[in-house]
């Protein structure tokens, strides 16, 4: 507690600055995210305070970030979509999602899995942030422009038809439900059909509408019909936006450009009277528990969005344990990754609970902090303290922001956040790959696939095929460099040192196989040609085993139906030197000693070639 108030002013001054910072972000990304700026502003209050209590990294301060913004943008619409466009309806299930994410993330500190994050392949992240760039620049051109496709009547009339197909289809759902047999009581069904709104159909039909366009294939969709209906004021304030928060930067970077052009362009806004589109209404006073997440907890919801939150837990893992390693180097200090990721599940559940979006460790925030004096936990707690006072103070004002104006915001946001680094790479890196005449490197495909497939597709199951392609040619890389290395594959066996004084009469009866490194599945192949090595005039067979430190099952299988073959022909096999850990595998399995006698196994050459001078003959 002593340490926690040992540094109040430069805390205090850091982590308002931070919580300024960090203000039009979370409205931006409460936007983007598809649940309004409030849940943008509830995120970054109580992510802010528990992470920075409960974490591990003393001046990291966090909140809703892009990535975690992006998977989030997924979860809504995926459950929205389920719930006939309502986000009120959907609003419980996409908190439980939330909410289990975070309880996955104390999860993974509790189990000290931490330190195991900086595993994730960096093509992984790099094609998965980029395309995070990418998802979030298209998808706010729309609102840059003031272009609402639900809000387009044109386009809204062309989904009537299949708005009607939905409504009944629905109609028909419902009545299977209730035991309602159509056949027998078709009365029932003309009858709720017949209660179907003009206002129904317009209702669901702006709903398809605003599914069309969503994500980056729907605004490419829209976008032509979307540039006939531009609204100049709406595209106005949002390049004001971005031009004051470029050219802001180039004057100083003490004052944060993001809230510079919030303040300015929001404010000639309001002063001249302009007719602009404002964001939605923040609700005022102290943000209220959602509890009904806990009441209408269903696991049939739930379920299919487990790998989703299972997702978004280690996405903010990363993002969290990237800025601490920022941190590390700012403050010369050391984080301790398991406890950052207690301390970020906490924030994330409880933020979830009172409707807030999902966020991590967030770079510039924490940078802007240490920059200013923050060098505790206190630093964080202020940040989202700042954030709260703001809320209850400034909810009715902030509520007046320009939705264009956080368009333009998260055009930034989305130029920054792609990694430029692993893009001017791409021609330098080695191309270890064939494509018929096109050569490509290994790391670059794996970029572009979790590029392609995050923007076009899905965020979600992209990383886990990025993940499964970059492990499958980690393998194989490491196989074929291992079995060089060895001499698994060797056809011609050359004598070691110690074989040099072999017998000659006996080099015809007696077959050496030398296994220098591991038998693993990328080389069991090789391996298994052993039989086809042994010349027709050998009656036995001595494996050379003190160079293989480890068997893996495959190994072990190819190994044993080795072993099979040569007994059925009749050759002897004999061991020499064989390690601890191999040991300990044929004799789970029985190799040892169904198939190799434990009076078999030497510990040296020199034992074995006693035996063989004992008991091989020289019958040629």
């Amino acid at each position: 507690m002593k340490k926690l108030f040992s540094n109040i002013r430069g805390d205090a001054f850091g982590g308002i600055t931070a919580g300024i910072v960090a203000l039009p972000l979370a409205l931006a990304f409460g936007v983007s995210s598809g649940l309004g700026p409030s849940a943008g502003l509830y995120g970054a209050i109580f992510l802010s305070f528990f992470a920075a209590l409960f974490g591990g990294t003393n001046t990291q301060i966090s909140g809703p970030t892009a990535p975690m913004t992006a998977v989030s943008m997924v979860v809504i619409a995926g459950i929205v979509a389920v719930n006939d466009g309502d986000v009120n309806k959907a609003l419980p299930a996409i908190l439980i999602v939330f909410f289990l994410s975070g309880l996955m993330q104390i999860g993974l500190g509790a189990l000290g899995l931490g330190k195991y994050i900086k595993y994730i392949p960096y093509p992984v992240v790099s094609g998965f942030m980029t395309a995070i760039g990418v998802i979030i620049l298209i998808t706010q051109i729309l609102p840059s422009i003031g272009y609402y496709p639900k809000e387009d009547e044109g386009l809204v009339n062309q989904f009537k038809p299949q708005a009607e197909e939905l409504i009944l289809e629905n109609i028909l759902k419902e009545e299977a439900g209730e035991g309602i047999l159509v056949l027998e009581d078709f009365k029932e069904t003309i009858k709720r059909a017949e209660s179907i709104s003009d206002e129904d159909i317009l209702l669901e039909s702006k709903t398809l509408a605003n599914n069309e366009a969503s994500g980056v294939l729907g605004t490419l969709k829209v976008l032509p019909r979307a540039i006939q209906h531009i609204n100049w004021l709406e595209l106005i304030l949002a390049l004001s936006t971005i031009i004051i928060i470029y050219g802001f930067k180039r004057i100083t970077n003490k004052i944060p450009s993001t809230l510079v052009a919030l303040v300015v362009v929001s404010g000639a806004a309001v002063a001249f009277g302009l007719n602009y589109r404002p964001i939605e209404e923040i609700p005022g006073g102290i943000p209220i528990p959602h509890l009904e997440i806990f009441t209408n907890f269903n696991v049939g919801t739930i379920t299919p969005y487990v790998f989703t939150a299972l997702t978004l837990a280690l996405l903010g893992a990363i993002d969290s344990l990237l800025t601490s390693v920022v941190a590390d180097n700012m403050t010369k200090t050391k984080h301790n990754p398991n406890k950052e990721l207690v301390g970020q599940g906490i924030g994330n559940s409880i933020g979830a609970i009172f409707g807030g979006i999902p966020g991590a460790g967030a770079t510039i925030r924490t940078v802007v902090n240490i920059n200013s004096g923050g060098k505790t936990k206190l630093s964080g707690m202020i940040a989202g303290l700042m954030l709260l006072i703001i809320l209850l103070g400034l909810g009715p004002i902030a509520s007046r922001i320009p939705a264009a104006v956080l368009a333009g915001i998260l055009i930034t946001v989305g130029i920054g956040v792609m990694d430029y680094k692993g893009l001017k790479a791409i021609p330098s890196l080695p191309k270890d790959i064939k494509f018929g005449m096109l050569k490509l490197s290994s790391e670059v495909l794996i970029m572009l696939v979790v590029l392609l497939l995050s923007s076009l597709w899905n965020l979600v199951y992209a990383v886990g095929i990025g993940l499964v392609i970059a492990s499958l040619m980690f393998m194989k890389k490491i196989g074929d460099l291992t079995a060089e290395r060895s001499d698994v594959r060797t056809l011609k066996e050359e004598a070691w040192k110690d074989e040099i004084g072999f017998p000659e009469k006996l080099k015809e009866e007696v077959f050496i196989k030398h296994i220098n490194g591991p038998l693993f599945f990328g080389t069991t192949s090789d391996f298994q040609i052993l039989a086809k090595q042994i010349p027709k005039t050998a009656s036995t067979v001595v494996i050379r085993l003190e160079k293989m430190p480890y068997i893996d099952q495959s190994g072990l299988y190819a190994m044993e139906d080795v072993l099979v073959d040569l007994r059925k022909d009749n050759i002897t096999v004999l061991f020499v030197g064989l390690l601890k850990q191999p040991r300990l595998m044929m004799e789970r399995i029985d190799i040892i000693p169904d198939l190799i006698s434990k009076e078999y196994l030497f510990e040296t050459f020199n034992e074995c070639l006693s035996w063989i001078k004992d008991n091989v003959e020289d019958v040629y």
